[in-house]
């Protein structure tokens, strides 16, 4: 099984979700789209990954990679391929199937929760964690469920937190975030945000067993 993880920044990484796959049977290669590296072909694998960071999903005369990028999501989803989106990869994933994106009234970023919805709590990656989540938000941008998305995770800020498609993902929060990955990340939060260690923990503890559930149901869709 060969799964593709495409990075935008250097210190957003993969965090938990690589191992995840490892552990689950795949082959795991990173992507770097900011250093230029080619996007793979959808027919080439079978899971896609896609991560964070501070651009918008519809920056294209910044980022002109970010089409190419909702162009291959598309065609993933359209064959069967599993496609998981975190932050600005959920953002990406709505919009390559037709939802709109857009900037909220507010930044919504550290340590906080989400609560499953019913179909949440009746899902099979996301469901046996809740009925909250502790994660870590960092974004501003929102978007609309895209056609027959299945709403999972609200936050009192955003009704949008996660959503379904098929056998594809988007999590606008991250669970990914290991003690190696938070400390990558935490020089390039805003200024004033404090993650406690004790909050962190909970975080990657509870990533680490979301993350295991959805390397193992994106494999078995495959298989």
């Amino acid at each position: 099984m060969q799964a593709v993880v495409v990075q935008h920044v250097p210190f957003e990484g993969p965090g938990l979700i690589a191992p995840a796959l490892a552990e689950a049977g795949a082959e795991v290669r990173v992507v770097r789209a900011d250093l230029g590296e080619p996007l793979p072909e959808a027919s080439g694998l079978d899971v896609l990954v896609v991560l964070g960071g501070p651009m918008g999903a519809l920056d294209d005369r910044d980022h002109p990679h970010l089409a190419n990028e909702r162009e291959l999501i598309a065609r993933c989803v359209r064959r069967g391929r599993p496609v998981l989106g975190v932050c600005l990869g959920a953002q990406l994933l709505a919009a390559a199937l037709g939802a709109s994106v857009w900037r909220g009234p507010e930044l919504e970023v550290g340590v906080g929760t989400v609560a499953l919805t019913p179909d949440g709590l009746a899902d099979p990656v996301l469901g046996p964690s809740g009925p909250e989540l502790p994660v870590v938000h960092w974004h501003q941008d929102t978007f609309e469920l895209p056609e027959r998305g299945v709403p999972l995770a609200s936050s009192t800020r955003y009704a949008h937190q996660a959503f379904r498609v098929g056998g594809s993902y988007g999590l606008q929060f991250h669970v990914e975030l290991d003690a190696d990955a938070l400390a990558r990340v935490r020089p390039h939060l805003p200024s004033g945000t404090v993650v406690a260690p004790d909050a962190a923990r909970a975080v990657a503890a509870a990533g680490e067993r979301i993350l295991r559930r959805w390397a193992e149901h994106a494999l078995a869709v495959r298989r």
